[in-house]
């Protein structure tokens, strides 16, 4: 059988399907509240973080995301959600999001917002996430608490969220 050339290489994972990717943070209060970041291009809250650039690893990207939009700097801890989402719609490519442990901030530590992406944030409990967090939202971030708690993270599949 013939070797494949590096053409050959270069066309055929030119032809690979691909899909998008963001990375987030999972950061928590002293009395255990998340942070979540209420962005001004969207309707909900969500949990800090964002789109990884083209090449970049996720806990790089989930780093990267913090510092830009909080002004903290952070190395993200373990791997706690992995969630794929189908294509829809308005959305030709599948998604996948990652979620890191964050860790946990001390009484005072000053965030500072990226005013052209978010409006506001909050350290939230948990029995409030509803009225912050659409469903599709609350799946992963509640997963995310779960795996904080129990060491395991979780996947969620697109049927889960």
């Amino acid at each position: 059988m013939p070797s494949r050339t590096f053409t050959d290489s270069v066309t055929w994972y030119a032809s690979l399907p691909t899909l998008y990717a963001a990375a987030a943070a999972l950061i928590t209060s002293e009395p255990g509240h998340v942070l979540l970041v209420k962005p001004n291009y969207r309707d909900h809250w969500s949990l800090p973080g964002g789109i990884l650039e083209h090449g970049e690893p996720p806990h790089a990207g989930c780093a990267r995301e913090v510092a830009e939009e909080l002004g903290l700097d952070l190395t993200p801890g373990p791997l706690l959600v992995v969630q794929w989402v189908p294509p829809d719609a308005e959305r030709p490519r599948p998604f996948v999001f990652f979620v890191f442990d964050g860790g946990r901030t001390s009484p005072g530590t000053p965030i500072k917002l990226q005013a052209e992406e978010l409006d506001d944030y909050h350290f939230v409990p948990v029995e409030q996430f509803p009225e912050y967090l659409p469903p599709f939202v609350l799946a992963r971030v509640s997963a995310a608490v779960r795996a904080l708690e129990t060491g395991v993270p979780v996947y969620l599949p697109a049927d889960r969220g």
